[in-house]
């Protein structure tokens, strides 16, 4: 075999190379916007049913009437963004308040017996808990993808293609900071 041949398939195995870890940061990339996507649909079955929550809730409930306008506000905020890369981080921390006063009015809904025992809010507390573990599921996926992506986007060679592509590291969802501390149970033997 001449010098040229072996020029050749060099050069062919370094551009089939080049071309693989180009197109594997294209897919790390789209899985991502993907995962997010899959958090997106869930968050607005949650978006959904948030509005029935609050109205059968309201009834029983006169004094949450705070909470219930921050989290519609919060609400219309989340819906408002689009599910793309330039909006997660914002859409992250919208959906981490949301949580957050939703696990509030799921606690206060305990102080009243009459909405506790009433067939629809018992319905849609069971059905908000499905969405909550379906987030949960989507979160867990998106975080994997994010994982391959930030790889990607960090380590030489393919660093060199995600910046081509415009692919840039990504936010993990992550537990809030009250989630993370320790329970004391003996808060609730009082």
């Amino acid at each position: 075999m001449d010098m040229s041949m072996i020029l050749i398939i060099v050069g062919l195995v370094v551009l089939i190379g080049c071309y693989m870890t180009y197109a594997s940061v294209i897919q790390k990339k789209n899985k991502v916007l993907e995962a997010f996507s899959s958090i997106d649909v869930q968050l607005k079955k949650r978006y959904d049913l948030i509005p029935n929550i609050l109205t059968i809730a309201n009834k029983f409930m006169e004094h949450e009437k705070g909470l219930f306008e921050e989290i519609t506000k919060l609400r219309t905020q989340a819906m408002a963004l689009p599910a793309d890369m330039d909006n997660m981080s914002q859409k992250i921390q919208l959906d981490s308040k949301i949580k957050g006063l939703m696990g509030q009015v799921m606690v206060s809904v305990e102080n009243y017996p009459q909405l506790k025992s009433d067939q629809t809010m018992v319905t849609a507390m069971q059905t908000y808990n499905e969405v909550e573990e379906h987030i949960a599921d989507a979160r867990r996926f998106y975080n994997s993808a994010v994982l391959e992506l930030n790889n990607a986007v960090e380590i030489f060679p393919s660093s060199i293609f995600a910046g081509m592509v415009g692919a840039k590291k990504q936010e993990f969802f992550q537990a809030e900071e009250k989630a993370r501390q320790a329970i004391d149970a003996s808060a609730y033997f009082k």
